[in-house]
């Protein structure tokens, strides 16, 4: 399907990508890294080989050198079967290209390791354009929110039975950049370009409000 739109600079966009009839795409926690190192080393104009590094720590990944980025980055979060991304077009064609690079490098990677082969990725990926700023705040909380389905699929129809529990779960869930707003000071940090979007959470405690707000709300 043909997107009816073009990414224009200094818009934001949604993107998202799902498993090939939905199948998951991250099987373990070396799964879920790659990917995450990868969002890192795809987003620049130069190119940057994992092969290349292959000695080097996973923290220390976050520190090679990079030319000059094709997005901004301002969230992300990893499911098993789909992955969410929040982006800003910094140049032309830079979503495009990034996401290129992104989604054909984890996937040669995943099917040389598991021995497959063809597509991973259901179509290319996703985008929707966020035109308003309170669609923009919202989709913060709905992106770091989308772990909770992990250990509570029907949590919006049923309410939240155990929020201290959910709040523990996401704290512990290390495949988005939740823990990055929380001021967690883990080297992925360097994924993303905050200043780059608007300055809604001051605090760690008006992020963390924001979000429970949203719990909240599901659970009237």
């Amino acid at each position: 399907m043909s997107r009816t739109f073009t990414f224009a600079i200094e818009e934001y966009y949604h993107c998202y990508g799902r498993g090939t009839e939905k199948r998951k795409i991250f099987l373990n926690e070396k799964d879920y890294k790659r990917f995450i190192a990868l969002l890192f080393v795809c987003n620049s104009v130069n190119t940057i080989h994992l092969s290349d590094h292959k000695k080097k720590l996973f923290s220390d990944l976050f520190l090679l050198k990079r030319e000059d980025t094709l997005v901004d980055i301002g969230a992300y979060c990893l499911m098993p079967n789909h992955f969410h991304l929040l982006l800003r077009e910094k140049r032309e064609d830079g979503i495009s290209l990034f996401m290129q690079k992104l989604m054909t490098a984890y996937t040669m990677y995943f099917n040389k390791k598991y021995e497959r082969s063809g597509a991973l990725f259901e179509s290319r990926f996703k985008a929707q354009h966020i035109n308003t700023d309170k669609y923009l705040k919202y989709l913060f909380s709905y992106i770091y929110l989308n772990p909770v389905k992990l250990i509570d699929s029907k949590w919006k129809e049923n309410g939240i039975k155990n929020k201290k529990g959910m709040k523990k779960f996401l704290a512990r869930y290390n495949y988005s950049s939740y823990l990055d707003y929380l001021e967690n000071n883990r080297p992925q940090h360097e994924i993303l370009n905050l200043v780059k979007f608007p300055d809604y959470f001051e605090k760690r405690e008006t992020f963390e409000r924001e979000l429970w707000e949203w719990l909240n709300y599901y659970d009237k």
